[in-house]
């Protein structure tokens, strides 16, 4: 069983190099002291997901290049979340049509890193799983 995510949760990417606050941007959602609650939809990047400081991933294109020219030193550069999948695996409560926003589901980034939630920013727990 899990803990209900809401709105400024704190995620971290395992390649980023700072902590960032989960952003829920639907006004009608329910929610939990005064925070809006998330669900498993909420992983778009830039809107749901910012960034996490720098990226250390070499997947990252601009990581890739900047470590080259630096004649492979790894030189971490500024992150760009890039999420293609919603977070998974979700909880049982539906949160406006899709599975609530836990905080031991991931999320992974196409550059390799895996996202998860630190600070759900709230202390209810949820029924289900």
């Amino acid at each position: 069983m899990g803990k209900f995510v809401c709105m400024g949760a704190m995620m971290q990417c395992s390649f980023g190099m700072a902590p960032s606050s989960l952003m829920v941007v639907d006004p009608m959602r329910p929610k939990i002291s005064n925070m809006l609650m998330a669900n498993v939809m909420d992983n778009k990047p830039m809107v749901n997901i910012l960034p996490f400081g720098m990226c250390q991933s070499m997947a990252n294109p601009t990581v890739a290049s900047a470590t080259a020219a630096a004649m492979g030193v790894l030189t971490p550069m500024p992150c760009i979340p890039v999420i293609a999948a919603p977070w998974t695996p979700g909880g049982q409560e539906k949160i406006s049509n899709f599975p609530a926003l836990l905080n031991n589901c991931k999320c992974m980034c196409n550059w390799g890193g895996q996202i998860s939630i630190n600070n759900p920013g709230n202390t209810a727990n949820a029924t289900g799983k």
